[in-house]
């Protein structure tokens, strides 16, 4: 499915059927909604799962602007607008966290609970120039330049070895993001600051982090649920991506975590 929002068409997928409150989950830098299938198919029983393309990536469109987590946050926004859904229960993994955290911030009211996974509540200053040399590295030769590395930082090494079907699914779309949209939301990403705003947050939320998650180290998973009254974190045995590589475990704590939200 395909709606325009703040001028970006962009792709979602809403699975309805079980007529449940709505589970939207927004994906990682370099990803698209299809990192999420084990998991919708797993809820889709219960919740209405929305799932879409941030834009520049999967088949959502490239902004012709520069934007911020801030316009992120507003596309999911319009969307919800777009769609007449009023409230969700959110999760978001490294830059779906990120925008989960700001939408929370700025539309509070459309938000149940939150599960933040594998993510901060700010680019410290000393990281900023890490996604600028990023970002110019993705322009001048693409995705693939970085690919081997960011796999290797998303997975452990028994999970790559044990479930290459799955590794190489989540690479392929890596590799098939568009050049300017990976490097856009490097560049917005850069620039994320939430971690002062945090304590304003009335909402329910679940903090997940990777045991052996090296981008994202779980000390500072720790420091974000630290800043939000009530959270609970939760440490994965697995690397950045925790709710793919211990898929059955989160799913055990994400369905237990809703079940005292709802």
């Amino acid at each position: 499915m395909q709606v325009t929002v703040n001028g970006i068409d962009t792709h979602y997928l809403l699975d309805d059927r079980s007529g449940g409150p709505v589970l939207a989950f927004v994906h990682q830098l370099g990803g698209d909604l299809t990192v999420w299938d084990q998991l919708a198919g797993h809820f889709r029983h219960r919740y209405s799962v929305l799932r879409y393309d941030v834009r520049g990536h999967g088949a959502s469109a490239l902004s012709r602007e520069p934007f911020g987590v801030a316009q992120l946050a507003s596309d999911l926004n319009a969307m919800l607008e777009a769609t007449g859904i009023a409230n969700v229960h959110l999760v978001g993994v490294s830059m779906g966290g990120m925008i989960a955290q700001q939408f929370a911030l700025d539309y509070p009211s459309r938000v149940r609970s939150l599960a933040l996974c594998d993510t901060v509540s700010r680019t410290a200053p000393e990281a900023r120039e890490m996604w600028n040399q990023r970002a110019a590295l993705v322009r001048r030769e693409g995705t693939a330049a970085l690919a081997t590395a960011t796999i290797e930082r998303w997975f452990t090494p028994d999970f790559r070895r044990t479930h290459r079907e799955t590794v190489e699914k989540i690479s392929d779309v890596l590799l098939r993001t568009a050049s300017e949209g990976y490097a856009m939301a490097c560049e917005a990403l850069r620039d994320f600051d939430a971690h002062d705003r945090l304590a304003a947050l009335k909402v329910p939320t679940l903090a997940v982090a990777g045991r052996y998650d090296t981008g994202t180290p779980a000390a500072l998973t720790q420091r974000l649920a630290q800043a939000i009254a009530g959270a609970r974190l939760e440490i994965l045995d697995a690397a950045h991506l925790a709710p793919v590589e211990e898929s059955q475990r989160f799913a055990a704590l994400l369905e237990t975590f809703l079940h005292q939200s709802v």
